[in-house]
């Protein structure tokens, strides 16, 4: 039954993102300068519980000055380096597909 209700959330997410009304965590850093997205969700709550585990890598990656936000968007590229002026589309897959 848990595979089932997976798959259908999984389904549901992807027909949201498609629309642009998936949610996603929007972190902002200010050291490096850069926008990460992370998502998609079907629902401000899940992407909500997410957003520790961002942050903590974050950090423990150096980042400094992060700013979160939760959203419903359609981010077109995954990282974006003000820095260095690049979009970098980092291949995350929905937060459910590793759990089947």
């Amino acid at each position: 039954m848990k595979t089932i209700w997976n798959n259908f959330k999984e389904l549901l997410i992807n027909i949201f993102d498609n629309f642009g009304l998936a949610w996603w965590v929007e972190v902002v850093t200010q050291n490096p300068r850069c926008t990460y997205y992370f998502g998609p969700f079907v629902s401000s709550a899940d992407a909500k519980a997410a957003i520790k585990g961002y942050v903590e890598d974050l950090e423990l990656e150096g980042a400094q000055g992060i700013g979160v936000d939760v959203k419903r968007c359609k981010p077109t590229a995954l990282t974006i380096a003000d820095d260095l002026g690049e979009r970098t589309d980092r291949k995350v897959q929905p937060v459910f597909s590793g759990q089947m």
